[in-house]
């Protein structure tokens, strides 16, 4: 294990009331392999790490700063077969077409320029920037982004091998499902649930977004009445600040 963090990123695709067939807000997560070495079999927001590939696309297109940006749309589209933020992507089935070449090794700037889609960088706001400092096998630093879903019915596919669910869901039908132990979440999935259920539509969560400051959360371990929980600070637009220990990483 190693103390280094590994910077990443991760993508709240979110569609307002009347996309689909949804009367209430829905968000975009999958269920991870149980087999996973990090949030194994966990409900998550789709992303992963940055890698090389990323950073140099985003300088290419002349936003270095922009790299995770990339990765979430990339990670996206990997996971689920949902495009956003990807202007001329308006086919859904263009989206279980760019997921095969990715998780065949295509390179993503090769098939942006062979299907003429151009990244759309300004659609992801910044929501919130994790790194849980506890001793696991695997550290990550890692922005959390908003975006619009794209606009049809597009229909998610989890990615073979890495999640066994892909799927449109309210963000409090998922707290629901892990409070009855349907469904399990670490940590901050929890918290950034709890903070996007507070939202019936995308532009009051971007509101909140914005209004916040994008300062790292750096969880620690608290004695509260007796209890160690996890904590984070007050005041970042979360509506729950600590856990028990005992089920804050798995619940």
């Amino acid at each position: 294990m190693t103390d280094e963090a590994i910077p990443a990123a991760t993508l709240v695709v979110w569609r307002d009331p009347g996309s689909g067939d949804a009367d209430q807000s829905q968000i975009l997560v999958v269920e991870r392999s149980a087999t996973m070495a990090f949030a194994a079999g966990a409900i998550v927001f789709p992303g992963g790490r940055v890698d090389a590939a990323d950073q140099a696309l985003a300088e290419a297109l002349g936003r270095p700063s922009d790299a995770a940006k990339i990765t979430a749309i990339r990670e996206t589209i990997e996971e689920t077969a949902v495009i956003p933020a990807l202007r001329g992507a308006g086919d859904p089935a263009l989206g279980g077409e760019l997921q095969r070449a990715l998780l065949e090794g295509s390179d993503f700037a090769a098939l942006l320029t062979q299907f003429r889609l151009e990244p759309d960088l300004d659609a992801l706001t910044p929501f919130a920037r994790w790194m849980p400092a506890f001793k696991q096998p695997r550290k990550f630093d890692t922005m959390f982004f908003l975006a619009p879903a794209p606009a049809g019915d597009w229909q998610p596919s989890p990615q073979p091998g890495e999640c066994v669910a892909a799927e449109w869901a309210a963000p409090s039908e998922l707290l629901e499902r892990i409070d009855r132990g349907d469904a399990s979440a670490i940590f901050p999935t929890k918290r950034n649930l709890e903070r996007l259920a507070m939202h019936a539509a995308l532009s009051s969560a971007l509101s909140d977004a914005q209004a916040h400051s994008l300062e790292t959360i750096i969880p620690w371990v608290e004695e509260i009445d007796g209890v160690r929980h996890v904590r984070i600070p007050e005041g970042r637009g979360y509506p729950v600040i600590s856990e028990p220990l005992a089920t804050a990483f798995r619940a």
